[in-house]
């Protein structure tokens, strides 16, 4: 009876740690072992050889997978004027590792993360490789969980409104959607136009318009002419579509 009771003091820090991260994310895992695995790192593994752990490689695996189809469905729907190439370079900048790796200290997962001591000691819990496998490894162990309806949720808190908010707006041509926007519709000539140049040489700010025959469609800012012309091309995107969809 004694090692029992020694057994379940072990096991209860772990296991205040999953109780904590569900209720931080807001989400109860059906199976809190899926979970637990997604947090469990090889070095936790390699040093509990004795209790029956799995570490989240696996996991990490399918959540990849699952955050490719997920992502690459949203930016289907979100964007129907991007081109092929457009959509991967765009999906790549959203799930590449330092992304990821953003997401998952939004959320404090480091800290819940299951470390041996030696990865403990060495900074492991806020390494950016371990933290970009623990998110991917999440949404394994959520899809496995709760399907596939539960992880687009939960991107739509996380991920989602960081592409609607333009966080990821350097790799996207907007001016490009435009042109070939208006072009499809026949409706007349784009034209840019720098309103106003400010600010030092070394941190310099330009504002552009855009203009579609001669009338005003968006305002963009940036560092440079580009830059805003990119933004401007951006706004004046969602508002045509806008638009075009209470017609």
């Amino acid at each position: 009876m004694r090692g029992n009771r020694k057994e379940k003091r072990a096991i209860r820090p772990n296991e205040k740690k999953m109780k904590e991260l569900q209720e931080t994310i807001n989400i109860h895992f059906t199976n809190e072992k899926l979970l637990k695995q997604a947090f469990t790192h090889s070095s936790y593994v390699n040093e509990h050889r004795r209790k029956p752990h799995e570490d989240n490689e696996r996991l990490e695996f399918l959540g990849d997978a699952v955050l490719e189809l997920t992502v690459s469905e949203f930016l289907f729907k979100k964007f129907p004027m991007m081109s092929e190439g457009e959509l991967t370079k765009l999906r790549a900048a959203i799930v590449c590792e330092p992304s990821l790796v953003s997401f998952a200290n939004e959320l404090s997962f480091g800290k819940f993360v299951l470390l041996g001591k030696g990865e403990e000691m060495t900074g492991g819990r806020t390494r950016p490789a371990l933290l970009a496998d623990v998110f991917e490894a999440f949404i394994g162990s959520l899809y496995l969980d709760q399907g596939i309806t539960t992880v687009v949720t939960f991107l739509e808190k996380v991920v989602f409104p960081k592409i609607n908010d333009g966080a990821f707006s350097h790799v996207m041509d907007f001016k490009s959607q435009l042109q070939e926007y208006v072009q499809r519709d026949a409706v007349g000539t784009i034209e840019y136009k720098i309103l106003l140049e400010k600010g030092p040489a070394h941190n310099r700010e330009f504002i552009s318009q855009v203009f579609l025959n001669d009338k005003e469609l968006g305002t963009g800012t940036g560092r440079s002419k580009k830059e805003a012309e990119q933004h401007a091309a951006q706004q004046s995107l969602s508002m045509l579509k806008a638009d075009h969809d209470k017609q």
